[in-house]
C-alpha cells in the first residue's frame, strides 16, 4: 500500500515508521498516490504569525482580538485547549484563559505572510483557489509528469517548506472533489495530513454530523435538525425532489454532498466579488459602544485585506442579524472606490443609523464590494467632508508605522472598545 513519510518525504510500501530517518509521521492510503485535489489550511494562521515573530510567545496561549470588551478573532491551539473560541467575548475567553497574551491584529504581517505561502502553492500548480489569507484549494491534475513526483508528496513538501521557510505550519486535505478535500484538511489540525479516497467516501460521510458541510452555519443545522437532519445517512433518505421542494436550490446541492458528489473545479480564475467580515455575538447585543466597537475592527480587517490585495471597492454593506433571526442588510454606493478603514467604517455606522433601534443583534458584519484596482481608488476626495483628505493621509501614514513597528505602536481609542 502508498506510504508517504512527511518529514524526509521518502515513498514507502506500507510501512508504518520511515526506515530512513525514523519518523512515525508516517501517511499510509491506498489511493494516496493517486489523488489531485487538495485543500490547505494553515494552522492558528494569526496567532502563528505572532508566535513566530515573537518566541518568547511561543509557549503561551495566544488570543488575537480586541480590548477586554471585544470578541475573539482567533486564538493558539493552547487557547483552544482551555475552551477559547472564536467570536467569544474577551471576558469570558480570559475567565477561561487568565494567562493568555492578548494580542491585537496586524493584518499586513498576515497579508505577507500569506502572499510568501501563496507563491510556495503557484510552483506546485497554476490552479490555486485562495478562499482567505490562510486557506486555498489546489488542483494538481497532471503536475506528477511536471514536478515527477505525485501530488501527495508535493503537498507534504510544501508544508515543510512552509515550516522551514517561513516558521508556519499548514494542515493538508487529499480528496477527489473540493467538498472532501476541505473536509479532510480540518480532520486531524494541527499539522494534519488526511486523505479521503472515492472508495471509501460512502462509508466515511455515513455516520458524520451535517455540520462538517461547508456553509452550513448555527441556523441551517437548526432548519435540517427540525426537519431530523443531523447526519449524512439521515440524508440519504431523502430523495432530490424532496429536499429541493424543503430547501431550494440548498437542497439540490445537499442530495448530491450526502453521496460524495462535488462537481466544481477548483479555479484560478474567479475574480473576487466581495471582502467582508463578520462575526456572532456569543450574547446577543444592543450595546451601542460594543457594537461601535466592532464595526470599526471589522472596517479595519476589511480595509487592512482590500490594502493586501490591491483592491477597493464602490459599495460598503452593512449587515446585522437580529434575536429572531431575522437578516437586515443596507448597502450605501459611493461616487469614488475606497479601500481606507475610516471611510469603510463611517459608511457602515451611517447606514446603522439610519436602521434606528432594531437590537438585540445577534451577528454584526461590514463588507465592500464593486471591486476594482486600487490605482481607482479614493481619488477625488469628499467635497462634503473637507477633513477626509485629511484623514485618510493620517491612515496611510498609521499603516506605514504599523509596518515598521508592529500593530500596537497605534491604536484608535474606538478600537478597544
Amino acid at each position: 500500500m502508498p506510504a508517504l513519510c512527511r518529514d524526509c518525504l521518502s515513498m514507502l510500501n506500507n510501512q508504518r515508521r520511515c526506515p530512513d530517518c525514523g519518523s512515525p509521521r508516517v501517511k499510509v492510503h491506498p489511493e494516496l498516490f493517486d489523488l489531485t485535489i487538495a485543500h490547505m489550511d494553515c494552522d492558528a494562521f494569526y496567532a502563528s504569525v505572532e508566535k513566530r515573530d515573537n518566541p518568547e510567545l511561543a509557549d503561551k496561549p495566544v488570543i488575537i482580538g480586541g480590548g477586554r470588551r471585544g470578541v475573539v478573532s482567533t486564538a493558539c491551539y493552547v487557547a483552544r485547549i482551555r475552551g477559547v473560541r472564536s467570536a467569544m467575548p474577551m471576558f469570558k475567553a480570559l475567565a477561561l484563559c487568565p494567562d493568555a497574551v492578548v494580542i491585537k491584529p496586524r493584518m499586513s504581517a498576515y497579508a505577507e505572510a500569506s502572499k510568501q505561502i501563496r507563491a510556495m502553492m503557484d510552483e506546485l500548480t497554476p490552479v490555486v483557489e485562495p478562499l482567505s489569507l490562510d486557506e486555498a484549494f489546489m488542483d494538481l491534475g497532471g503536475t506528477a509528469r511536471l514536478h515527477g513526483a505525485p501530488p501527495a508528496l508535493m503537498l507534504a513538501r510544501l508544508v515543510k517548506r512552509m515550516k522551514d521557510e517561513l516558521g508556519l505550519t499548514g494542515s493538508i486535505g487529499l480528496s477527489h472533489n473540493k467538498f472532501l478535500a476541505k473536509v479532510a484538511s480540518d480532520l486531524d489540525k494541527p499539522r494534519g495530513f488526511s486523505v479521503i479516497g472515492k472508495t471509501e467516501t460512502a462509508e466515511f460521510l455515513h455516520d458524520r454530523p451535517v455540520r462538517l458541510i461547508w456553509g452550513i452555519g448555527p441556523a441551517g443545522q437548526e432548519s435540517l435538525e427540525k426537519a431530523g437532519i443531523r447526519t449524512f445517512a439521515d440524508l440519504l433518505r431523502w430523495d432530490q425532489e424532496a429536499l429541493t421542494a424543503r430547501f431550494g436550490s440548498m437542497g439540490y446541492r445537499l442530495w448530491h454532498l450526502a453521496r460524495g458528489q462535488d462537481k466544481r473545479r477548483v479555479s484560478a480564475h474567479d475574480p473576487i466579488k466581495s471582502i467582508s467580515n463578520e462575526t456572532t455575538f456569543f450574547e446577543d447585543t444592543a450595546n451601542p459602544d460594543v457594537l461601535d466597537g466592532h464595526l470599526w475592527r471589522m472596517a479595519e480587517k476589511v480595509s487592512g485585506r482590500a490594502k493586501a490585495r490591491g483592491l477597493a471597492g464602490r459599495v460598503v454593506t452593512l449587515k446585522l442579524k437580529q434575536s429572531n433571526h431575522k437578516l437586515l442588510t443596507r448597502r450605501i454606493s459611493l461616487r469614488d472606490a475606497t479601500q481606507m478603514a475610516d471611510t469603510i467604517y463611517r459608511q457602515a455606522r451611517a447606514l446603522f443609523d439610519q436602521l434606528g433601534d432594531h437590537g438585540p443583534y445577534r451577528l454584526l458584519g461590514c463588507g465592500l464590494s464593486d471591486l476594482c484596482s486600487e490605482d481607482e481608488a479614493d481619488k477625488s476626495g469628499d467635497l462634503l467632508d473637507p477633513g477626509a483628505t485629511q484623514r485618510s493621509g493620517a491612515e496611510r501614514a498609521t499603516d506605514d508605522i504599523r509596518r515598521r513597528f508592529g500593530s500596537d505602536a497605534i491604536v484608535k481609542g474606538r478600537a478597544l472598545r
